[in-house]
């Protein structure tokens, strides 16, 4: 079903209100600006809306969006269009800039001391395997649907409204705890050159909780500065980027090869220390060193030609970058043994301990230069991301405008930094990347069932026999990655329960491939579908279940904060803009229509 919705107006003609947007001002304040909907505009129409919540949380788990929708109706609630101006080029050296150092300069050392050992370089294997699955699904879904939305739209799209607020919340989650944990780093790296003291620029307040005792003013300063370049245009950050990149890269090789070159083989003795139980938990962790990905595919409402730029960068740059991961995580190990990796500032420390204290200067630039590089990718994707959250009325719609002289959204990036600047001056490293790990690997799950509910199913289009098989199969294959996740979570050991959990993953997958296919991919699709998307599901959930029970408690916190926000205002709002034609003899008389569409259903 589609439903009319209507923009609120002045009651002219329609000349005028077509030309009333270009008139107003983008720096403006006013309550109908944050709260347009008619749910907010006194306390009784409040109080009349909290009286029909349940009816209206129904609604929402089960209305989904469309294309059309996504891509030009919502557009409209941003007043002006971003840029085109991103071919494949760019889009390569914003996926390099973007992951290479927000994660391999910053999580390596942490997980190889105190979770994996040498074997961590079979953690960036796994995950690096995990992210290029993800990477397909991605890809698929931003050629088909080019919006700057990204992961929020597509299961907006294919899983309904409810699912994409859960999905909404753990993106502003990796974002705000991305870019503190980069900002967090960033402060390290530059402490290592003038101390081996990586807290040497943090402020310690004894009468705070350990993890957020330690005051980071360095962390917030580059956040401040990255975040206020990317407000600057597109363009100007991605050649920035690119320059700052390439010369990355040759550190990058430079690194490999001399890593290689002091490497003792006797420094990977024992491979396992910390058994394969440690591979995968650092491997979950790790996870964190690929997600920048997501940040260049929220980009594609800026790329000239989608159907050919997102898969050659995308799909390229990430198959390129996995292989790196792996190299330079085999080159520290082989440099250092694990026991002695430096948690914080691993390749500088692990330099210095090989008499190339010259070198260490070299490597925290390169790292310096990552972590910059990725706050400024990650500011412009997160932005994106919380514009098309604001257009869809999820947060208020004035986070959603768009400035018209550097096409980009201020208002939606400042919301990320101030939050990003608050969270990176109190809390520590490891705080923040098993929290981001969780939000990152849960969207990625979501990615792929969306993927299969496309393919699969259509309204109006899929019979309720294949319906029901698709449903039943997708079940099993969600149900048994569970279940093989809880087997080796308690440390099941035996063969069986494997077996069997297997086997029912391997029942569902074959199911869903009898059950007939409703959509096939224009432009470019994910191959072997529905096994690759089936692998990412089990992968993702078994990457969850490795992170340990403080990632859960801290993820099902925030995601309880977020549900309250949604009971009492995202719930209403995204009513309210479904359901505006039907409310209008309700409002002002003052107040005219012109149609919004938003499919649902």
């Amino acid at each position: 079903m589609r439903i009319a919705i209507p923009l609120l107006h002045t009651p002219l003609v329609d000349t005028a209100m077509d030309q009333q947007p270009k008139s107003k001002s983008y720096w403006r304040f006013s309550k109908q600006d944050f709260f347009p909907e008619p749910s907010f505009q006194n306390p009784s129409a409040y109080k009349s809306a909290l009286s029909q919540t349940l009816h209206r949380l129904r609604d929402r788990c089960l209305g989904r969006s469309t294309d059309v929708a996504e891509l030009v109706e919502l557009k409209k609630q941003s007043e002006n269009e971003m840029q085109k101006c991103l071919t494949w080029i760019d889009l390569i050296w914003l996926g390099f800039g973007s992951v290479v150092g927000s994660g391999i300069f910053t999580i390596t050392g942490l997980e190889a001391r105190d979770d994996a050992g040498p074997s961590i370089v079979l953690s960036y294997a796994l995950s690096g395997l995990s992210a290029l699955f993800s990477v397909f699904c991605y890809t698929e879904f931003a050629v088909e649907i080019p919006i700057a939305g990204g992961s929020f739209s597509f299961l907006r799209i294919e899983l309904g409204d409810f699912v994409a607020f859960i999905a909404a919340g753990n993106i502003l989650l990796e974002a705000v705890a991305g870019a503190a944990g980069l900002a967090r780093s960033f402060s390290s790296y530059f402490a290592s050159m003038f101390s081996s003291n990586p807290d040497f620029l943090r402020i310690k307040v004894d009468s705070f909780a350990e993890g957020f005792n330690l005051l980071d003013p360095i962390a917030v300063t580059i956040l401040l500065v990255a975040n206020m370049v990317a407000m600057r245009g597109t363009k100007l950050t991605s050649f920035s980027n690119m320059i700052l990149s390439m010369i990355s890269s040759m550190i990058i090789v430079f690194i490999i090869i001399v890593g290689f070159l002091h490497a003792k083989t006797s420094n990977l003795q024992p491979f396992f220390p910390y058994g394969p139980e440690g591979v995968f938990r650092a491997a979950a962790v790790v996870y964190w060193s690929y997600t920048g990905f997501d940040m260049v595919a929220n980009m594609a409402e800026e790329t000239k030609k989608p159907a050919k730029d997102i898969p050659l960068g995308l799909v390229g740059s990430m198959s390129t970058i996995s292989v790196v991961y792996c190299l330079m995580a085999l080159a520290l190990t082989m440099m250092v043994k694990y026991t002695e990796i430096d948690r914080d500032a691993a390749y500088s420390v692990a330099f210095e301990k090989i008499g190339m204290k010259w070198a260490k200067y070299v490597v925290s630039l390169c790292a310096l230069k990552g972590m910059l590089t990725s706050m400024l990718i990650g500011s412009m994707g997160q932005a994106r991301y919380t514009t098309q959250i604001a257009r869809a009325h999820m947060i208020p719609p004035w986070f959603a405008l768009v400035h018209p002289k550097t096409g980009t959204p201020i208002y939606a990036t400042l919301l990320v930094t101030t939050i990003s600047c608050i969270v990176a001056l109190f809390s520590s490293l490891d705080v923040l990347s098993s929290v981001l790990s969780f939000s990152t690997l849960f969207i990625f799950m979501l990615m792929a069932v969306a993927l299969l509910v496309r393919r699969y199913y259509v309204k109006d289009k899929t019979s309720k026999h294949d319906l029901v098989r698709f449903m039943v199969c997708l079940v099993v294959v969600i149900c048994s990655s569970v279940g093989i996740t809880a087997l080796w979570g308690v440390n099941a050991r035996g063969w069986i329960g494997y077996a069997i959990g297997g086997g029912f993953w391997f029942a569902g997958t074959v199911g869903m491939m009898l059950v007939q296919k409703q959509r096939v991919p224009k432009v470019w699709g994910v191959p072997l579908v529905p096994l690759l998307p089936a692998l990412s599901i089990l992968m993702n959930v078994f990457l969850i279940g490795s992170l340990g029970g403080m990632a859960f408690k801290r993820f099902f916190i925030c995601s309880g904060v977020m549900l309250v926000y949604y009971v009492l205002v995202g719930v209403h709002a995204t009513y309210d803009l479904a359901h505006r034609e039907s409310m209008e003899p309700n409002l002002d008389k003052g107040n005219t229509g012109s149609g919004l569409l938003i499919g649902t259903g």
